[in-house]
């Protein structure tokens, strides 16, 4: 059975799962890779998702491979480029990688637009499909931290400008739509009011949050924002890195070259979110685990038809270093949790809310 796909924007239809490609470069050697390409694109993937500081632990000399990878295949295997999707996105402020132009320091009209340009080059076509904002530039309390601090805001580039270039990009035919990522409420609605008064400004079509069990933080204010305003999203991490596989509370702690283990120590962004040392986290996924096994079902099936019911879910976006992680999401593409199954599962939400946010 083949993946089922969903109408994201006018003439732009997404396959529900969407290959994430940040392992590309750094864990997956670019043949690897194209084997991971190969088997979800003949199952019915045609949705993957980039960005220019992929792969993942960030470094200089890595920087862009993911998208290369990607290009790279898309060419090679002379797939027609309208049976592709392919999504990337643009750093925000960072200050930390400074081999992406100094920084990047802001995200102002022309880091937008040399950015553009530079994911063109490596993935190697003349067009992106959705092309998203990877984090804000603006303060924003995301990847670990809980509570906004007004007293951490900072000068930060405007929106106008900002869709001003992305506006640009469209109507000279690089991109086609554009998305959000890592975003709040407030940052949804400024970007829709903003492009509602200028007609060359382009509308937002979807927003890419991290929604999982662990992490159900979108319904919360996200939810409504996207229902009214008919913003898509698109679910990123629904493994949780892949705690929520079970691999990592196996006795002997998982596969050394499970990311959360091969990285440990130097990949702050996810260790601060998914921290195995959390006696809460521990509990929630222990939860989840007796659930999927009472009811006969793999952790990973579990795990990923819970985000593939939610209603505002376009496609949920996943990682995988291996075959055998693939096929597990694909296979998860056909289960649909019965009500019992539900109502489980919320209950371990409601004692352990949100653990991983």
């Amino acid at each position: 059975m083949a993946v089922p796909l969903f109408n994201l924007a006018p003439d732009l239809s997404v396959s529900r799962l969407c290959l994430g490609t940040m392992t590309f470069g750094e864990q997956n050697s670019m043949p690897e890779s194209f084997r991971l390409l190969d088997h979800a694109f003949a199952a019915g993937i045609n949705f993957f998702d980039s960005a220019e500081m992929y792969p993942v632990p960030q470094r200089a000399d890595t920087q862009g491979r993911s998208e290369e990878y990607l290009g790279r295949w898309v060419r090679d295997r002379k797939i027609p480029r309208d049976r592709v999707v392919l999504a990337t996105k643009v750093s925000g402020p960072s200050g930390q990688m400074t081999w992406i132009r100094d920084g990047p320091m802001c995200l102002d009209a022309w880091n937008i637009s040399k950015a553009i340009d530079n994911s063109l080059l490596r993935l190697r076509t003349d067009y992106i499909d959705l092309y998203q904002i990877h984090w804000p530039d603006r303060y924003v309390p995301m990847f670990g931290e809980f509570e906004y601090d007004p007293t951490h805001q900072y000068s930060a580039i405007t929106v106008e400008e900002q869709l001003e270039a992305l506006g640009k990009a469209v109507a000279s035919g690089k991109i086609r739509y554009v998305g959000l990522s890592n975003e709040t409420p407030y940052g949804v609605m400024k970007f829709l009011h903003v492009a509602e008064r200028v007609p060359s400004y382009p509308k937002i079509v979807s927003v890419q949050n991290c929604y999982s069990l662990l992490c159900r933080t979108f319904n919360s204010g996200m939810a409504e924002c996207c229902h009214h305003e008919r913003i898509s999203l698109l679910a990123y991490s629904p493994l949780a890195m892949g705690i929520l596989s079970g691999k990592y509370f196996l006795p002997d702690g998982g596969p050394p070259d499970a990311r959360l283990n091969l990285f440990k120590g130097r990949y702050s962004e996810g260790e601060s979110r998914y921290n195995l040392s959390n006696s809460t986290v521990s509990a929630a996924v222990m939860g989840y685990l007796k659930i999927a096994d009472k009811y006969g079902l793999r952790p990973v099936a579990l795990a990923v038809a819970f985000v593939l019911r939610h209603p505002l879910v376009a496609s949920a976006i996943f990682g995988a270093t291996k075959r055998q992680q693939l096929q597990e999401v694909l296979d998860a593409c056909n289960v649909e949790l019965s009500p019992e199954i539900v109502a489980e599962i919320n209950q371990i939400h409601a004692n352990f809310p949100n653990p991983c946010t």
